[in-house]
């Protein structure tokens, strides 16, 4: 009787994996490069020179920012010697308030939660759902069931051109790729 059960199990896991083989098999994937799609959506250039003008403006003001200090650190240690304790206290806790105040500023334009990430954000995010919506389309129009990026770090490490669905994207967006 136990033999009986064993070979039902087997049986079973057989049928079962058969199944999912056979299943395997019908599973349609593609796959797009969103770098490439991005670079190929007019507004995306238009964006990324804005956050290219904002970006270099900022770095201005922080370069001058240490300009400034390194100004104060010069003219301290050039006069330190002239200095009284309490005149060499004041010059150091100035120079250490100006390179607080450069980093507060590059941490509120440059840092994780900064401007310059809450306004890419808010530029990129209309077209990166627009791609994404075109993804589904072009996916469920030709009846694909996974869709991976080959943007960077892809881990896609070959695929036959013929489940490339940048083309097909980019034009479900309007956009013709030019070869």
């Amino acid at each position: 009787m136990r033999r009986f059960y064993h070979i039902i199990g087997l049986t079973l896991i057989f049928v079962m994996a058969m199944s999912a083989f056979a299943q395997a098999q019908q599973q349609k994937i593609g796959y797009v490069n969103t770098d490439l799609i991005l670079k190929n959506v007019p507004e995306y250039s238009g964006i990324q020179q804005q956050l290219g003008v904002i970006s270099e403006e900022w770095e201005m003001r922080l370069e001058e920012m240490q300009q400034e200090i390194d100004q104060l650190r010069e003219d301290f240690e050039s006069k330190e010697i002239l200095y009284t304790e309490e005149t060499k206290a004041q010059r150091q806790q100035e120079i250490t308030q100006k390179v607080q105040a450069r980093q507060q500023f590059r941490n509120q334009k440059f840092g994780p939660q900064g401007e310059y990430f809450s306004r890419q954000r808010e530029l990129l995010e209309p077209i990166q759902r627009m791609v994404y919506e075109a993804i589904i389309a072009v996916a469920q129009r030709q009846d694909i069931d996974f869709v991976f990026d080959r943007a960077k770090n892809s881990s896609l490490l070959f695929s036959r051109k013929q489940w490339n669905l940048n083309k097909d994207v980019l034009q479900e967006m309007g956009i013709t790729l030019n070869q």
